[in-house]
């Protein structure tokens, strides 16, 4: 099996099949587009079976990840196991602890994950659950950046971060999101009960699908004339005032 960058990249169309069907967990896989047949179908197939993301992408972009034969496919080992969040959630309540998880939006830039997650970890958050595709890849550097935060905080991976909310709402998780157009600021919040913390992208902030499906929405409130605040710090200061709110 061919690898590179520290065992996490793995390319040849025989390696990674081999790899999907013995269950190891696959971040992502890159498809060369063009590729038609029944290697495409057996992979489309497989990705389905075994829930991992497949996006098809030029031979440009995949010369460029790799320099050996990649055969039209790469893919990503997974450098940790994610946790099921109908499995988390439940352990927190009976834990007997309030929970505080953080569901991340679009967040792509692998740094600003991983400072997320130093946040979170630091100030007590039980989790943090990502969409399967249109997010950040856990790799290296996110775990680096999150000083090992990555390592010891359950990372959620789910197919809808809607049927996440839903979920969450269900189980008697309020769910809170920044909104540079409420009146309401971040203090004045509850974030001592069961809450989830949406994060918005970068460059998008919350999709619609998802801000009007919270129960409540809040501000950070700022004195400069810049746009808004860098979306890991953003971050830090929502989860230091749960921590404030929560030792009260």
């Amino acid at each position: 099996m061919a690898f590179q960058e520290k065992n996490t990249l793995i390319f040849g169309r025989h390696p990674i099949v081999d790899a999907l069907k013995s269950g190891a967990q696959l971040d992502k896989i890159f498809l060369q587009q063009g590729v038609r047949g029944e290697f495409e179908k057996e992979v489309r197939q497989l990705c389905r079976e075994y829930d991992v993301p497949l996006q098809y992408v030029p031979n440009e972009r995949m010369n460029k990840m790799v320099k050996g034969n990649h055969q039209g496919i790469i893919a990503y080992l997974a450098l940790l196991d994610y946790a099921q969040l109908d499995n988390v959630v439940p352990g927190i309540f009976e834990a007997g602890e309030t929970p505080l998880i953080l569901l991340l939006d679009r967040v792509t830039d692998v740094r600003n994950l991983g400072a997320i997650a130093r946040s979170a970890e630091v100030c007590g958050a039980h989790a943090i659950v990502i969409p399967k595709t249109g997010s950040a890849l856990i790799n290296s550097d996110a775990i680096k950046t999150s000083a090992g935060a990555l390592t010891r905080l359950p990372v959620c991976r789910e197919n809808s971060l809607v049927t996440a909310v839903e979920y969450l709402q269900n189980s008697g998780i309020q769910v809170l999101a920044s909104d540079l157009k409420s009146k309401k600021y971040i203090f004045d919040a509850d974030l001592a009960s069961p809450t989830a913390l949406i994060i918005g992208s970068e460059d998008e902030g919350i999709h619609p699908s998802l801000l009007d499906r919270v129960d409540d929405r809040f501000i950070i409130p700022q004195r400069g004339t810049t746009d808004s605040l860098n979306v890991s710090v953003a971050a830090g200061i929502m989860l230091y005032e749960a921590l404030r709110q929560r030792m009260k």
